[in-house]
């Protein structure tokens, strides 16, 4: 039986308090970044709609920089726990490869936020202003794309894809499901189903 501890002093029940507040002003902050964009976040924005004081939650983040950068990091949690963990558990190669595709498609098909992708919905609108957001939402983009190119390669060495560069093939597999994204928020009914159409034309080979 796993023991579980209570706060034991006033400080540990402010900070425990601190960061359930923390996690909810961030995720209602990737809600609403997913639908608006990240401009569209604002520290007297998230008191409003959370019945909270403007400082309370200047507190927390100190600036609105801050706060979206927060926003992105919240987002990110939310992705590995929905589509990379549970893909980890199949095999290195087109197994896990096809696990990481096929849970992003059903993420944007049954939408954890109300935009759908977070990554998507978020990129566009800082690729050309410098800055911590836009580093981290780019951190956030090449740790995905590199995570696909790595089981690309293991695929490759199984002779179970394409012989063809493994961040080509990742770079061409985003932009699908970037796409798919799109798609669905204009509601094409048949854009998952495209997209696995094309994520079976990319991965196709006779395997050796």
């Amino acid at each position: 039986m796993i023991a579980v501890t209570e706060p034991t002093s006033t400080s540990d029940l402010r900070l425990l308090k601190g960061a359930r507040t923390r996690a909810t002003i961030t995720r209602h902050a990737v809600d609403i970044a997913s639908v608006e964009g990240l401009t569209g976040v604002s520290i007297g924005r998230l008191a409003t709609d959370l019945g909270l004081s403007k400082s309370g939650v200047a507190t927390l983040f100190g600036s609105k920089e801050n706060l979206q950068v927060a926003a992105v990091d919240a987002a990110r949690e939310v992705f590995v726990e929905r589509i990379v963990r549970p893909a980890l558990s199949e095999p290195a190669g087109l197994p896990r490869l096809r696990a990481l595709i096929d849970r992003w498609l059903d993420y944007v098909t049954e939408p954890v936020f109300p935009g759908g992708c977070f990554r998507a919905a978020t990129l566009t609108e800082f690729d050309s202003r410098p800055g911590p957001v836009r580093d981290a939402l780019a951190r956030d983009r090449r740790d995905w794309l590199g995570l696909l190119a790595g089981e690309y390669r293991r695929a490759r060495e199984d002779g179970a894809v394409p012989d063809r560069d493994p961040d080509e093939a990742a770079f061409e597999i985003d932009a699908v499901l970037a796409a798919t994204n799109t798609a669905l928020r204009l509601d094409d009914a048949r854009a998952a189903a495209t997209a696995r159409s094309i994520v079976d034309h990319i991965l196709n080979a006779n395997p050796r």
